[in-house]
């Protein structure tokens, strides 16, 4: 597997759960694959007027000032709220919050556009989370080029702490004192006990209900150099309701 560009440089996989403190505990941080001059600066970013799902003729489907309303009027106008993914080892169903309605609305949008299609689960620590959505093929870096450079406001809620089976954004690492959330980038907790060093850190938008076993199979799998898995466990995600 060739080796990605990381802009943003992974921690500790050890979920220490013994510590009370944050600071003593990894900081879950998110990778992006894009090569820096690939990046738009967001203060650079021109607003682009009458944004359309099917015409990037004059740029992204998204930017940054238009993320809030363009995502909050896409909650409401899809209402969908459980999503699958299929991989190799099985399917994983997943629950989408409408409480968190800009990340749900997001995935939604990432999967009607297929950008998750041949993404891979990229990193993986046994015993805490299993984490995708990124990969180092040429197709996925012109699909993020397509749909945009962005970042999600933090929307964490008491409601949905981090436990075994959630679903939440990974983030920036880098000026991103609000926690905001990368739009492609996810992960899910596998350890039992949860990650709740994790709350209030990354948005938790969605819960595992029906193939756990699955996330704990490529959990299972070898890993080498930066938590990557051996072999690519690549995955397609679909609408299911």
């Amino acid at each position: 597997m060739s080796t990605i560009i990381f802009l943003f440089i992974l921690t500790s996989c050890e979920d220490k759960e013994s510590k009370e403190k944050l600071d003593a505990n990894p900081q879950f941080q998110s990778v992006d694959t894009l090569k820096k001059e690939q990046e738009q600066d967001f203060s650079e970013v021109k607003k682009e007027e009458n944004i359309k799902m099917t015409d990037t003729s004059n740029g992204p489907i998204l930017v940054q000032e238009e993320v809030i309303p363009f995502l909050t009027k896409y909650a409401n106008e899809h209402d969908e709220t459980k999503i699958r993914i299929k991989t190799e080892f099985g399917n994983i169903d997943i629950v989408l919050f409408k409480d968190t309605p800009l990340h749900r609305a997001n995935f939604l949008l990432l999967t009607k556009e297929d950008y998750y299609d041949d993404t891979y689960f990229y990193r993986v620590v046994k015993g805490f989370v299993i984490q995708g959505g990124d990969s180092d093929n040429l197709s996925t870096s012109k699909k993020r080029a397509k749909i945009g450079s962005y970042l999600i406001p933090n929307e964490y809620t008491n409601n949905h702490p981090h436990v075994r089976g959630s679903f939440a954004a990974a983030k920036f690492t880098e000026q991103n004192v609000s926690n905001a959330s990368s739009p492609f980038d996810f992960y899910i907790v596998q350890s039992k006990n949860g990650a709740p060093h994790l709350n209030g850190e990354h948005t938790v938008f969605g819960q595992v209900v029906k193939g756990m076993d699955v996330v704990d199979k490529i959990a299972q799998q070898e890993i080498g150099e930066g938590e990557w898995p051996l072999q690519n466990i690549p995955m397609d995600v679909e609408i299911i309701d």
